[in-house]
């Protein structure tokens, strides 16, 4: 951001917003500028304020602002609406009081606005116009005579995520019973290193099975978290009776004994009812840690998998209106004319659109 937006920055007067949630603040004006131009001196503007813009369609951009440490502070919506412009900052933070950040942001932006439109003359407006039209037609791209080759097509496999989550959840179990019973366990942080290895597993087995189900994987996930902690009470139970050479015990009688005495803090004893719920809020826990990974893993990988060379051929195709059947026949005559090769093309798409919506949350 140059000098004199840093001046005119601190020289608004802010309006304090409070919320319970979310303190936010919203102004409007008018354009006389059409849709298209509009969004493209707002993402121009974006730009010259130095904030990330995290997406943009035909009738709306929004952005986010960094802070200290890297961290978002604001995220910023201008929408268009028949010429009434409406810009709204919303804090990103859990504070109740913005101390006015928001109002900042927004008469910030409507300032930096106008004065990146006087940069644009008639002729210059003009001249957007048409680069817009171009760049929205992809009239630049030049269309290859050959793509990347695909890689060795590989079904996708639901029994190797299945299976390999079994193994893996067992021996975390056992993992995490040794580590128990040694004295090192270290509530919440267990939970959180647990979510982590689980959710690198099961990335290590989707790259092996190529198999991208999100629906499926998710039960998968679920199932893997829940057998972890009930493997882990099992193993607990086989390696006391083998350390401390005791009389075999069945492992019910086991569980029932931990109930009886319970869970303890000091001199305070909450009993089987705070020891169930401990145990129920391991696994919320630790599904909460991997959840928030599965999704942004699988999209990772969705991307990777196919070359860009690949994916910007197929998108030109569909700037240009064709059917999927005619797209899927354009792929054809590149070497990408398997139909799992040609379904991860499309697959694509969809894990770019995940892609945006994970960076407006």
């Amino acid at each position: 951001m140059n000098k004199a937006l840093k001046e005119f920055e601190s020289s608004i007067k802010k309006k304090h917003s409070f919320h319970w949630w979310e303190p936010n603040h919203e102004e409007d004006f008018r354009t006389h500028l059409q849709q298209h131009i509009f969004i493209a001196i707002v993402l121009k503007t974006f730009e010259i304020l130095e904030w990330d813009i995290v997406y943009k369609d035909d009738t709306s951009a929004e952005a986010k602002r960094q802070g200290e440490w890297n961290r978002w502070t604001e995220k910023i919506t201008v929408s268009y609406h028949y010429g009434t412009v409406k810009v709204k900052s919303v804090s990103l933070g859990n504070e109740m009081w913005d101390n006015g950040r928001n109002s900042k942001r927004v008469r910030l932006f409507i300032h930096a606005f106008n004065e990146t439109l006087k940069t644009y003359d008639r002729e210059a407006l003009k001249k957007l116009e048409v680069e817009i039209e171009k760049a929205n037609n992809w009239e630049d791209y030049d269309i290859p005579t050959s793509l990347p080759q695909s890689h060795k097509t590989r079904s996708p496999k639901l029994w190797i995520p299945i299976t390999g989550g079994l193994i893996s959840a067992l021996l975390l179990g056992v993992i995490i019973a040794t580590l128990t019973l040694n004295g090192v366990y270290i509530m919440i942080l267990f939970e959180f290193g647990a979510g982590l290895t689980l959710m690198f597993m099961l990335n290590q087995l989707i790259k092996m099975s190529n198999y991208t189900f999100y629906d499926h994987l998710h039960y998968i996930l679920i199932g893997m978290i829940i057998l972890t902690y009930i493997s882990n009470h099992f193993f607990q139970y086989q390696i006391i009776v083998y350390r401390y050479n005791l009389e075999p015990f069945g492992f019910w009688d086991f569980m029932k004994a931990r109930m009886n005495t319970g869970l303890g803090f000091d001199d305070f004893n909450t009993g089987w009812v705070g020891l169930l719920v401990s145990w129920v809020l391991q696994m919320i826990f630790t599904y909460i840690i991997a959840i928030l990974r599965l999704s942004s893993m699988l999209i990772k990988y969705l991307i990777n998998r196919v070359p860009m060379e690949v994916v910007d051929f197929a998108y030109y195709h569909m700037v240009k209106d064709k059917k999927e059947e005619e797209i899927r026949a354009e792929l054809t005559k590149m070497g990408w004319d398997t139909i799992q090769d040609q379904n991860e093309v499309f697959e694509v798409f969809s894990a770019i659109e995940g892609a945006n919506e994970f960076r407006r949350a």
